[in-house]
């Protein structure tokens, strides 16, 4: 069992930290998983250092440091297994990086299963790319939001009622807006259990909450691991006439952002 740490030595760490090292411990703590490899993407860009694999060690060193102050814990699984390196550690905010960020006490925490970590591990990636498409210039990443802040509570025949998405984006692409919730769909569902996600979207738009903050009501994608379970989300959909069709889109992983910032839809 770990020892407690002290507020001085709490100080003594934070005096540590360079404005990349809190800008890392934040979008973890925001994202709850980043793979090494999704770090990287984000903070060590090959342009800032003489070659990729510059980047990429400096991007190892310091996810090392954070891990052995334990303002990082690195999962006991790695993605891709031992072979796919060091990058394929996944990395989670530990006890000292709560402290630091001010969001209080570390949350009981035990080693979340596979399916977690691919999921949330999936949602880090929309945002991610989106990032960098967005210092691409392709579009601009006006706001996201992970869960919990993306969720939505409204009043329902059932009473309080909270929708939850994965994740929330409002994109600038040209002269437009586009606004999104998405769900990250592993296929492991039922497709019934789809249509009452989308039957719960329904009641949220219809009670014009969102309307009534924003003006649009945004639209719910599901992106999911290839173009026939996306094609079945879609026939589902449309086959239920309770749902407004229109407010809904899938599409596989790897076209996720093109449809996202309107090159394909």
């Amino acid at each position: 069992m770990s020892a407690r740490v002290g507020s001085r030595a709490i100080h003594d760490i934070d005096q540590m930290l360079d404005g990349r090292d809190r800008a890392i411990i934040q979008l973890v703590a925001d994202l709850r998983l980043m793979s090494g490899l999704q770090i990287e993407s984000m903070f060590f860009q090959v342009n800032g250092h003489e070659s990729p694999g510059a980047a990429s060690r400096a991007s190892r060193r310091s996810l090392a440091r954070l891990s052995s102050l334990r303002v990082l814990d690195r999962l006991e699984r790695r993605i891709g297994g031992i072979r796919a390196g060091s990058n394929a550690f996944v990395y989670a905010v530990g006890p000292i990086g709560y402290r630091l960020i001010k969001r209080g006490p570390h949350p009981f925490y035990r080693q979340p299963g596979p399916w977690f970590v691919a999921h949330t591990l999936a949602i880090t990636d929309l945002v991610v790319k989106l990032a960098q498409a967005s210092s691409d210039g392709r579009c601009e990443l006006i706001q996201w939001q992970s869960e919990p802040m993306c969720w939505r509570t409204f009043d329902s025949i059932a009473g309080r009622t909270v929708l939850r998405p994965d994740l929330y984006v409002a994109l600038g692409v040209g002269e437009y807006e586009r606004r999104f919730f998405i769900e990250v769909d592993r296929a492991t569902e039922h497709l019934p259990t789809i249509v009452r996600k989308g039957k719960l979207y329904e009641q949220y738009y219809r009670s014009g909450r969102e309307q009534a903050a924003s003006e649009v009501f945004p639209k719910v994608l599901f992106v999911t691991p290839d173009d026939i379970r996306a094609g079945a989300i879609i026939s589902a959909i449309h086959k239920t006439r309770s749902l407004t069709s229109d407010l809904f889109t899938a599409t596989a992983d790897q076209d996720a952002l093109d449809v996202l910032i309107g090159g394909e839809e």
